[in-house]
């Protein structure tokens, strides 16, 4: 092995260690932001209080979302499987990986429409100081970037 080559070769593990540590220390340091819908439904619960009524309509709104939320996901994952025989068949962007990606992506609308109707049905249960408390709360998740 050459001189150059062995220099290479060292700065290479050299970062790839780097690479390592930083990972690690990103993972076991810094936590991890919470998902803003984790954040929205706590807001909900622990943050507008809610009176017995309404807690108990929000319930129902929330078993008859999770159903329709389960099956919207259960075609995504259908559709995810379609798509993945079909870049096995055509190895590129043909027709019927285009098709795949198109009924994935119908499917992803469905379900944003889905939980926006799930957002405007649970904001219909509150009283208008509640209601501006949560319509705020929901921007705030709509937009969060991360930090």
């Amino acid at each position: 092995m050459t001189p150059q080559l062995r220099r290479a070769f060292l700065v290479a593990l050299i970062a790839f260690c780097a690479g390592l540590a930083g990972a690690w220390v990103g993972r076991t340091f810094i936590p991890a932001p919470s998902p803003p819908r984790a954040e929205l439904h706590d807001f909900l619960h622990n943050g507008l209080d809610l009176d017995a009524g309404q807690r108990t309509r929000l319930e129902v709104l929330e078993s008859g979302f999770a159903v329709q939320k389960r099956t919207l996901e259960g075609q995504l994952r259908a559709n995810n499987a379609e798509l993945a025989r079909a870049i096995g068949q055509e190895h590129g962007a043909g027709p019927e990986v285009t098709a795949a990606v198109d009924r994935s992506h119908h499917v992803m609308g469905e379900l944003q429409k889905a939980t926006l109707a799930h957002i405007f049905a649970m904001r219909a249960l509150m009283r208008q100081d509640q209601a501006a408390k949560f319509d705020a709360a929901v921007t705030r998740a709509l937009t969060a970037d991360g930090q």
